[in-house]
């Protein structure tokens, strides 16, 4: 089983049981502050990491660890299990599928906005109540600037590109010109 799965299965249920318990953003917040925690150390890092430390000795250092945070109990529980199953390297993916799955939950998609020029605070605004009222979900949107489109937008919505370019239309009629000749 890959690393990705075994994270989702962990993400899924720590969802479950917190969205019954009505804490599902106090538990993404929590799960990624320990996650954070850990990264930022170097030196805890490696002793959850190193399998020559025995899973009752991290499980030790995550109770104290828990004890301070005092995380949500969903989340407190689920680091305990991380620990005493030798699991806790999977920390990282697991936050990033719960965000997912959290986000999928609460109707959000990510849209990220390429523009050949910035755009201006009212016209980003204006694209992301188009783009959820094309959706019907709420958007969160990042945008960056390209001047290499020449001008037009690409917009990545999950693994959907929609892709109005100049650049991208002036290849297409290149493309066209070149198969006629």
């Amino acid at each position: 089983m890959s690393k990705r799965t075994s994270a989702a299965r962990y993400a899924r249920a720590l969802l479950d049981v917190a969205v019954s318990e009505s804490t599902e953003d106090r538990a993404g917040r929590d799960l990624a502050t320990f996650a954070d925690l850990v990264r930022a150390n170097p030196e805890l890092q490696r002793t959850l990491a190193n399998p020559v430390v025995a899973a009752a000795d991290k499980r030790a250092v995550v109770q104290q660890l828990v004890d301070r945070l005092q995380p949500s109990a969903p989340v407190g529980k689920l680091l305990l299990l991380l620990a005493s199953r030798g699991r806790l390297p999977l920390l990282p993916d697991v936050v990033d599928v719960y965000r997912e799955r959290l986000m999928e939950y609460q109707g959000v998609i990510r849209a990220e906005v390429t523009t050949a020029e910035p755009l201006s605070a009212e016209g980003a605004a204006e694209l992301q109540r188009r783009l959820a009222g094309t959706t019907g979900r709420t958007v969160t949107m990042t945008t960056q600037v390209d001047p290499a489109l020449i001008g037009g937008i690409v917009t990545r919505i999950g693994s959907t590109v929609y892709d109005g370019s100049i650049a991208t239309q002036l290849a297409k009629v290149r493309q066209a010109l070149t198969e006629r000749l």
